[in-house]
């Protein structure tokens, strides 16, 4: 099933700059049978886990992150760049494969103790992960694990995460 789905994704060469291959997901979202099934498998990772929220990295970790939580029962929690939530936020900066960013997260977003799976559509190095799970434990966030859709192992971003339960369902 995982090399059904790993074929819907397209590579777009040099982009969003020369040399990097980029994994583009639209085409799998576009396709409702391979979009249910992806949800579905990451989904069944976590079952009986008792998860109170699911956190989103923007934006298109909200695309995953939101059909999860659906399937899982559990609540949606946002992280944003800056300047995007309303209300009292923590922020962190981060490094990218190419810069560096900033992520955003309500200060009430999180009770302590509350379990917590982080979703993503990719991990590559590291950087914007590394970022959320620092933004959920300021919180006092239990982190349950950590679920991508893709994972780019060359890139070796397992190493640069911690000790956490990470799951990714399609590898590159």
């Amino acid at each position: 099933m995982v090399d059904e789905l790993k074929v819907k994704i397209r590579d777009i060469p040099n982009f969003p700059k020369d040399g990097i291959i980029f994994k583009d997901i639209t085409t799998l979202l576009s396709d409702p049978e391979a979009y249910r099934k992806a949800i579905d498998s990451m989904a069944q990772h976590y079952e009986g886990k008792a998860i109170d929220l699911v956190v989103g990295v923007e934006a298109r970790g909200f695309i995953i992150s939101a059909a999860l939580s659906y399937r899982l029962g559990a609540g949606l929690v946002l992280i944003r760049k800056p300047g995007k939530l309303p209300y009292l936020t923590h922020r962190i900066e981060y490094t990218l494969e190419y810069g560096t960013d900033e992520l955003e997260m309500h200060q009430d977003a999180i009770k302590p103790g509350q379990k917590v799976l982080i979703a993503d559509d990719l991990l590559a190095t590291g950087g914007t992960i590394s970022a959320a799970t620092n933004l959920v434990e300021m919180l006092q966030g239990d982190i349950v694990g950590l679920c991508f859709l893709v994972e780019l192992t060359f890139l070796d971003g397992r190493q640069s995460i911690g000790d956490y339960d990470i799951f990714s369902l399609i590898q590159f």
